[in-house]
């Protein structure tokens, strides 16, 4: 299986589920957080230490999202924040040599966005994040990429929000 196919199917679930299994949210998160940062602090592993240092990252954050579900979102939140800040910044015309602090700012908006609005929080970030990877998957160009994003957003936002609502019996 191919890293678009993936990204495709982790957006997706991310998208229409990522409030509802939350602990899924946190396990991707974990695990894109850990591939991402690992090159950084690991500069010389090989790709398979990558991946293993993000699986051990997402099983970390899936345990973490059982056992101690507040700790959890709220770590979550900070890396989620922290990645959709990390992605904007990879976009053409962006200068990022110095504006790592961003990081620690969109992971404190999103750690908070998590722990103030739980329900909401999680609905938002796993949308973003769901409709972030899908768009980066697809072989589109910037301006359709980006359509692509804000589309799915509001998809993941809209299909989520009628899952939060109690069912009539």
């Amino acid at each position: 299986m191919n890293n678009q196919l993936l990204n495709v199917l982790a957006g997706s679930l991310l998208l229409l589920l990522g409030r509802k299994l939350f602990w899924v949210f946190v396990a991707i998160v974990g695990f894109l957080s850990g591939i991402q940062l690992a090159p950084r602090f690991f500069p010389n592993e090989p790709e398979v230490v990558v991946l293993l240092i993000g699986l051990v990252a997402g099983l970390m954050g899936a345990l973490l999202a059982v056992f101690l579900q507040h700790v959890a979102i709220g770590i979550a939140g900070f890396l989620a924040g922290s990645h959709l800040v990390t992605r904007l910044l990879s976009l053409p015309n962006w200068e990022n040599e110095n504006l790592w602090w961003l990081f620690l700012v969109g992971g404190v908006l999103g750690a908070l966005l998590t722990l103030m609005l739980l329900d909401w929080g999680l609905i938002i970030l796993s949308s973003l994040i769901g409709a972030n990877l899908i768009s980066q998957a697809l072989p589109l160009d910037q301006a359709m990429a980006t359509l692509c994003f804000v589309m799915l957003v509001i998809v993941g936002i809209l299909i989520q929000s009628r899952l939060l609502r109690p069912t009539a019996v």
